[in-house]
């Protein structure tokens, strides 16, 4: 039998991450070709309910880390689970997300198993000896590298979210379930986490959503983001922005997109006021379709654009959102 290929998938207060059943579907398609097992691990300390999830896009197994220490991530104690694991399947390859936790997991897995670690690909392909070979993108985004590890056993690669599709789900069969024997001899984490606090909003999260509203300095003040505000609401959307925007203080850190904020590839992204610089580029440049509104016909962020509107987005935002209001009430 051919080595297996696994995947962490991640899990948030009870529900199993977009990001990790990405990863999953994109194991299940690259290991038609070796005729490979697809492992699903998830881990914490009541995730016994999710485990038909993985099981209904495409697990051929799955494995289950659950004890009280692993209600909040802890590197250390993850790392030792994901490594532990891995020595004894041995898999060709280790796929999770490319989140926070994706990303701070898989170096550290990677130096345990000594193994080679490629960061947020938007593209994989698997040859029929394992090897991977996988974009991602380099220098802000101005160029995409194919990487391919020298040794095709145990690679850990992150998926960036929303680049991958999932597996269209169908009802589970009877899927194996293993539950692992947590043991922590040995491993004491260097920090823990004492407290966990949601922001008073409820505001949906950049990286995983479909659509995405930002706006940069051209909404000309943070009052006139209730008018983003209000174009979301109407698409079901999230409501992004620039660095200068958030430099400014207009909006928080978590809504800046961008070179030194978050990395955004959405079906759709509406920039409005936006001017469109390199460092901004960076983060949403992988967006499916970018539509752009500026009054500036020479802004850069029409030359990534798909469709660009050249004129006073405090006329064409409200217009746009009425247009949507008055498709969805049919």
């Amino acid at each position: 039998m051919a080595n297996p290929i696994l995947v962490f998938c991640e899990q948030r207060d009870g529900h199993l991450k977009k990001a990790g059943l990405e990863a999953l579907g994109q194991a299940c398609r690259l290991s038609k070709a070796g005729g490979r097992d697809v492992v699903a691990l998830v881990v914490g300390s009541s995730v016994s309910p999710l485990t038909q999830e993985p099981a209904s896009h495409g697990a051929s197994r799955i494995v289950i880390a659950e004890d009280p220490a692993l209600s909040s991530y802890s590197s250390e104690l993850f790392t030792t689970i994901v490594a532990d694991l891995a020595a004894g399947l041995k898999p060709v390859a280790i796929l999770m997300g490319a989140t926070a936790m994706g990303k701070d997991l898989a170096t550290k897995v990677a130096a345990r198993l000594k193994s080679a670690v490629i960061q947020d690909c938007v593209a994989l392909e698997m040859e029929a000896d394992g090897s991977l070979i996988a974009t991602r993108p380099i220098y802000g985004g101005k160029l995409r590298a194919v990487v391919k590890p020298t040794n095709p056993l145990m690679q850990v690669v992150t998926l960036r979210p929303n680049i991958f599709s999932l597996l269209e789900s169908k009802p589970a069969s009877d899927v194996p379930i293993e539950r692992l024997a947590v043991s922590f001899d040995g491993t004491r984490p260097m920090a823990r986490i004492r407290d966990a606090r949601a922001t008073a909003d409820d505001k949906k999260e950049l990286t995983e959503a479909s659509i995405i509203v930002s706006g940069g300095r051209g909404l000309k003040g943070p009052d006139n983001f209730i008018l983003l505000e209000e174009l979301a609401a109407a698409l079901g959307a999230a409501v992004g922005a620039s660095r200068a925007v958030v430099d400014a203080g207009w909006r928080p850190h978590r809504d800046q997109i961008g070179l030194t904020g978050k990395t955004v590839s959405p079906q759709l992204y509406i920039a409005c006021g936006i001017s469109g610089a390199i460092q901004h580029q960076a983060g949403m440049s992988s967006a499916r379709t970018i539509v752009a509104i500026n009054n500036n016909p020479n802004a850069p962020i029409f030359k990534l654009a798909t469709y660009g509107i050249v004129g006073d987005l405090f006329e064409i935002v409200p217009l746009l959102t009425e247009e949507v209001k008055n498709l969805r009430a049919g």
